[in-house]
């Protein structure tokens, strides 16, 4: 019987130790990585092959692990299929995490890019690229 494997990347030990004891009683192995660890773990090309081989999902979000099924803040980790017909380029894929990160950052461009981990000038680069509207972002804030 296969275990399963939840990766965790969370600056906060609190937010680990919580996810850990949570998961001990269901069979679940937590392999725990700060940010910095887990960023330089993707540099690593057998690191990111252990995480395609063998692991199903990662958790996402700052809200609590919902236990149902289904829950909200699980996201399926990507794996290949050679049947699949939705697969997105990558440029579609940067746009859309380059959107998040400006609607998250409130069309701060500047904290936007250090979360993407690009300079300031490539990420001002991209927005004209994919025709990416900062001020809408600002308005929402405004809005709410």
């Amino acid at each position: 019987m296969s275990r399963t494997v939840m990766i965790v990347v969370s600056d906060s030990q609190e937010t680990i130790e919580n996810t850990k004891k949570y998961w001990e009683n269901h069979d679940v192995t937590v392999q725990a990585y700060s940010s910095a660890q887990f960023r330089e773990g993707l540099d690593n090309a057998f690191f990111r092959q252990q995480l395609v081989a063998g692991v199903p999902a990662l958790a996402s979000g700052t809200s609590p692990i919902n236990s149902d099924v289904g829950g909200g803040n699980v996201i399926q980790f990507p794996t290949p299929t050679a049947t699949s017909s939705s697969v997105q380029k990558m440029e579609e894929l940067e746009a859309h995490a380059i959107e998040n990160a400006i609607v998250q950052y409130k069309g701060n461009l500047t904290e936007a890019a250090k979360a993407l981990g690009i300079g300031r000038a490539t990420l001002y680069r991209k927005v004209k690229q994919y025709h990416i509207d900062p001020s809408a972002a600002r308005k929402k804030k405004v809005a709410a």
